[in-house]
C-alpha cells in the first residue's frame, strides 16, 4: 500500500487555490496537508478569510497566514494589487500589449511565496509543494507558466539532501476546468474571493472578476457571488 504523500499547499482563497486544496486532500489523497496563506498588503484581504474557511473545509492539518505585509511598502509602486497603489483597471481598459502582464501583476510575488513555502516544507520533511497557477484565459503572468515552474524546480533540485518539488497541476487548464473540478469536489464557491478591488462586493469589471464570470459561464454553472456584484 502506497504511503500518503505529505504536502504543502499555497492557499490564497481564490478559485484556483481553493480547488487545489480540496484536490490535494480529497482527490490526490495527500496527507498530512499543510496550507500557507500570505498577507502581503493586498487590497483584496477578503481572500484571507476565504482561505481560512477553505483550509478547514479541505481538512488540512495546519493552516498558517504568514504576515509579510512589509512587502506592500516595497512593492506598492509596481502593482495595482497592493493597497495604496495605483487604481485597479477594468479589463476592457487594458491595451492589448498589457494583457501579458497587466498592472495587477505583483513583481516576483510567486517566486517569493514559493520560496517561503519550500523552506517551510523542507524544515518539516515535506518534499512536495502545490500552487494553483492557472494559465489565465483573459490575461497572463510570467510566474504562472510552465517555464517558470520548471525553472523553480531546477533551482530547488540543487538542494544536496532531499529537494522540495513544486507542482502546479492546473497550469495547462482553463479556469472553467478548475470550476468544473471544484464542483465535482464540492467546493463552496461562496467562500472564495477573486475581485482585485478589495470591496465588500465583487466589482464585476476588473480583470479577475471578468475571468471568473466567464469561467462559470463556460462551465455551465452559476457563480454564487455574481448576484453580489
Amino acid at each position: 500500500m502506497t504511503e500518503p504523500l505529505p504536502a504543502v499547499v499555497l492557499l490564497s482563497g481564490g478559485i484556483d487555490s481553493s480547488v487545489l486544496a480540496h484536490y490535494a486532500t480529497n482527490a490526490l489523497g495527500c496527507a498530512p496537508v499543510h496550507a500557507l496563506s500570505f498577507d502581503y498588503g493586498q487590497r483584496h484581504r477578503l481572500e484571507l478569510e476565504c482561505a481560512r474557511f477553505q483550509a478547514a473545509a479541505a481538512g488540512v492539518v495546519e493552516h498558517r497566514v504568514i504576515d509579510v505585509s512589509f512587502l506592500g511598502d516595497v512593492l506598492r509602486p509596481g502593482s495595482a494589487l497592493i493597497a495604496g497603489g495605483d487604481a485597479v483597471p477594468d479589463l476592457v481598459a487594458l491595451a492589448a500589449e498589457q494583457l501579458d502582464q497587466p498592472p495587477t501583476y505583483v513583481p516576483n510575488r510567486n517566486m517569493m511565496l514559493i520560496s517561503m513555502a519550500a523552506a517551510y516544507a523542507e524544515t518539516r520533511g515535506i518534499r512536495d509543494v502545490f500552487y494553483g497557477a492557472q494559465a489565465q484565459d483573459e490575461y497572463g503572468y510570467w510566474d504562472c507558466t510552465r517555464a517558470f515552474v520548471d525553472r523553480i524546480n531546477d533551482t530547488l533540485a540543487l538542494n544536496r539532501r532531499d529537494a522540495v518539488r513544486v507542482h502546479a497541476p492546473f497550469i495547462e487548464k482553463r479556469k472553467a476546468d478548475t470550476v468544473r473540478l471544484g464542483l465535482e469536489l464540492g467546493v463552496d464557491f461562496t467562500r472564495t474571493w477573486s475581485c482585485y478591488r478589495g470591496g465588500e462586493r465583487p466589482c464585476g469589471t476588473c480583470p479577475t472578476c471578468v475571468e471568473r464570470r466567464n469561467a462559470f459561464h463556460e462551465a455551465g454553472a452559476e457563480d454564487p457571488l455574481e448576484q453580489r456584484a
